[in-house]
């Protein structure tokens, strides 16, 4: 029966399982977003930089980062994150776990943040970068002082857009052997006909999505 809550094995579940199971999927969104932030905030960086009009034009180095950067936003999360599997085990030991799945799943936020990253950037007035330059600014000063504080309410709501987008993808990273939430829901839950630990866990993803979103909201209206 729907939500029976005679035949679930919730209350078995909660600190054994489901517990440890929601640090796990905290752990991955840290990580896999920390370094998807700083890895592809500096790629995205770089693209701006070496555009052909941007601050410091560099063709060959453009096109290297640039067409890295589209053919791994091809591959879907799923795919990558079993194709990633040999790449994982030969740097942490193990293709499973939330600590192989952190390794995967920032490859695959690498290319996200850098496209929002971008694109933001770029959205600033090129006006305002002129009157930099006029005014005698060097390009890290036009980057840090002009572009990056412009485009700070563009960036923040692209980054929690980012951070909603990884957790979702830690789910998936749960369907093929990397613990957390999202293999709760489908071993413990789906599998085993127990709805009640199924929607037990979507309501945890539901609170952490409304979390990021809400903190996110916050800062972009502060800073808008």
């Amino acid at each position: 029966m729907f939500f029976d809550l005679n035949q679930t094995r919730l209350f078995d579940y909660l600190a054994i399982i489901i517990w440890p199971a929601l640090f796990a999927t905290l752990k991955m969104l840290i990580i896999s977003a920390f370094l998807g932030f700083l890895l592809g905030g500096i790629c995205a960086v770089i693209l701006v930089i070496t555009r052909p009009k941007g601050l410091a034009p560099h063709r060959l180095l453009f096109k290297i980062i640039n067409y890295g950067i589209d053919i791994t936003r091809s591959f879907p999360a799923l795919i990558m994150i079993v194709a990633l599997a040999p790449f994982t085990k030969l740097l942490v030991q193990t293709s499973v776990g939330w600590l192989a799945a952190s390794i995967t799943l920032s490859i695959i936020t690498i290319p996200l943040v850098t496209r929002l990253v971008e694109a933001s950037l770029l959205e600033v007035n090129p006006n305002t970068i002129m009157a930099a330059k006029a005014f005698g600014a060097t390009n890290r000063q036009i980057l840090t002082r002009v572009m990056l504080v412009e485009a700070k309410p563009a960036l923040v709501n692209n980054m929690t857009f980012v951070l909603i987008q990884a957790l979702a993808n830690t789910t998936l990273a749960g369907a093929v052997g990397a613990g957390g939430l999202g293999a709760v829901a489908l071993t413990f839950g789906y599998e085993r006909f127990d709805d009640v630990v199924t929607y037990f866990v979507v309501f945890i993803i539901g609170i952490m999505v409304w979390t990021i979103q809400t903190i996110g909201r916050l800062i972009y209206n502060r800073l808008k």
